[in-house]
């Protein structure tokens, strides 16, 4: 009779679909999709803060923190595409249109112009300075004396030195025609203002794009699954793998076309990848069972004001991130740092006043380790995404980048991560398990704390490699790699440990606001990593830098102030480790137990 029954079971029972490796074929279709999403994302972030201060002339300072208030929006705005999904749009209507929006951003990434120029102002004349190639093999020339000549700079005292004819090697070899002394001069950059509005039109458009899918496709991978199908978290792991894929392809190919052809051909294929995975998403929506549509479809049909009905309203509201993503892109360096600090204290207290008002018990102290959870991932992401702003400006002036013959273009390099994470991140899953196994895995709490330890030791030890080099020497490649994967083996401790233990911990009813928060506040600390990298910023005379020495002090101290600092906040999250896990409670063994499905995805926060 068992067997019987179970045979009825069986037949009744909806078969599962095992299509793509054993998971559902929507997953393949999501899989890709990211893929190429985050190979248009990654692809366009490795060229931009070069493109910034070498295209459009912007000094270090602007190019930073304009990058960070552009990565902060991107996580803030997930937010709101989040929450219209949610509530109205369904998820497969707020990816759709994040990927057009996506698309329309870095395609406008390609119209460049001819770039700005700047001009040497001496004894009441001016001298317009020519620029040829990017990266670390633009060269910079001027007409001076009815001749064009290369410009070179001093290494140490930043003096411009006029050679004596237009010496195209890479290693000038002409001799000094005439110096200026850095006293004996000004500069002024006429920027062109309709390319540079295309720029910062471009960037609102990926903000909003992001916003409006970048939450809402995990959310549908989610929802291929039941509650308790056992695939799931093997699933999210493939799904991660993809972010991985698309940022690897990118730096490998996007790089080095923007850099070696041009940055439109860079941008331009970051595009062609995003439009890829439109069209795969589209091509691929019946194979998502119905399971991102709208939470009511009639409602988006009704009128919201006018001729306009709710559905329209929420593509709209995307129009309106859009403008006012691009008013904070455009003047970042006007954004108050106590605004966006006052800004974090305040969600703090309202948060912690929720778990003492609304909660008891059990229920407060595990809001509480979401809450720490949720503020402890800043200083790390502060520092890693020093990666695309100011680890991209060192890479390009202070490295020796020659490897095999080839000089290896900087975007290149950031491929090191998405390799390191493919290499290491299924080692860290077996080495979890075989931990826990003998009782010797440590707890989330201190998974946590080493990664913010390792974001900080990765620092001190580039500023090793710069000690080594000297005072205006070239830094070896190898301190470059060692940076990366040490940073690398921090983001396996923090990023998957971190959003899984948010989502166990915070009560069902908030999990929503609480991650909303763990979002802003990625935000706010990519905010931060802008405010570091503004720091480092050094001068510059057609995108190039004037004083080596300085330049490179100025990196030492700044990268050893913000190492020493993480290494100290590490030090201190791990005193208190006991205390986070007593507040998990009776789940720290369930947490660790997602934790290590999740460190096999390797997954990135964007």
């Amino acid at each position: 009779m068992a067997g019987e029954a179970h045979l009825t079971d069986t037949t009744v029972a909806k078969p599962k679909d095992t299509s793509f490796f054993g998971h559902p074929k929507g997953l393949a279709i999501l899989f890709f999709t990211e893929m190429w999403e985050r190979f248009s994302y990654y692809g366009m972030r490795g060229l931009l803060v070069l493109y910034l201060t070498q295209h459009f002339l912007f000094s270090d300072e602007k190019s930073s923190i304009m990058y960070g208030a552009y990565t902060a929006l991107v996580y803030v705005m997930t937010i709101i595409g989040g929450t219209l999904a949610d509530r109205y749009l369904g998820q497969r209507k707020a990816v759709t249109f994040g990927a057009i929006l996506l698309c329309i951003g870095h395609f406008g990434m390609a119209f460049e112009g001819t770039g700005s120029k700047e001009y040497v102002v001496t004894n009441g004349s001016e001298i317009e300075m020519v620029y040829e190639g990017r990266g670390d093999n633009r060269m910079l020339f001027m007409d001076y004396d009815g001749a064009e000549r290369r410009v070179t700079f001093d290494l140490e005292t930043g003096d411009l030195q006029v050679l004596a004819s237009a010496d195209r090697e890479r290693e000038p070899t002409a001799e000094i025609y005439t110096t200026l002394a850095r006293s004996d001069f000004t500069t002024r950059v006429e920027q062109q203002t309709l390319y540079t509005n295309i720029l910062f039109l471009s960037l609102a458009f990926i903000i909003a794009g992001v916003g409006y899918l970048k939450a809402n496709i995990s959310t549908i991978v989610g929802a291929l699954y039941e509650f308790d199908d056992p695939r799931r978290d093997s699933g999210f792991s493939l799904f991660y793998m993809g972010i991985n894929l698309g940022s690897l392809l990118s730096s490998l190919t996007c790089g080095i076309i923007g850099i070696v052809w041009g940055w439109k051909y860079g941008f331009g294929l970051a595009g062609i990848g995003m439009f890829l995975g439109l069209l795969v998403f589209m091509w691929g929506q019946k194979y998502l069972d119905g399971k991102a549509e709208p939470p009511n479809p009639e409602a988006l049909k009704k009128s919201f004001l006018g001729p306009i009905n709710v559905e329209m309203a929420c593509y709209l509201a995307g129009l309106g991130v859009i403008a006012v993503s691009m008013l904070l892109v455009m003047n970042s360096e006007l954004i108050p740092e106590w605004f966006v600090g006052s800004l974090g204290i305040a969600i703090f207290f309202g948060l912690v006043g929720y778990a003492f008002i609304k909660l008891g018990g059990t229920e407060r102290k595990r809001m509480f380790a979401a809450i720490y959870f949720v503020l402890a991932q800043i200083p790390f992401w502060a520092l890693f995404e020093q990666a695309g702003s100011s680890l991209t400006l060192f890479t390009d002036r202070l490295v020796d980048k020659e490897m095999f013959g080839w000089n290896v273009p900087t975007p290149v390099f950031q491929f090191l991560n998405a390799g390191y994470i493919v290499i290491f991140a299924p080692l860290f899953a077996w080495m979890w398990i075989s931990l826990g196994k003998r009782g010797l895995e440590p707890s989330t709490p201190v998974k946590f704390a080493i990664g913010v330890f390792l974001a900080g030791l990765g620092f001190l030890s580039l500023v090793g490699g710069m000690g080594i080099s000297g005072t205006t020497g070239m830094t070896a490649v190898y301190f470059i790699f060692l940076i990366y994967w040490v940073h690398t083996m921090g983001e396996l401790m923090v990023s998957p440990v971190g959003l899984s233990a948010v989502t166990k911990m915070a009560p069902a009813r908030v999990v929503g606001m609480t991650m909303g928060a763990w979002f802003l506040y990625s935000g706010l600390s990519n905010f931060l990593a802008g405010v570091i990298a503004r720091s480092t910023g050094a001068e510059t005379i057609g995108g190039q830098v004037t004083n080596i020495a300085e330049a490179k002090a100025t990196y030492v101290s700044v990268y050893s102030n913000v190492g020493y600092v993480a290494m100290g906040i590490g030090v201190i999250m791990l005193l208190i480790s006991p205390i986070i896990k007593n507040w998990m409670s009776t789940d720290v063994g369930l947490v660790d137990s997602v934790d290590d499905e999740l460190q096999a995805s390797g997954e990135k926060p964007v």
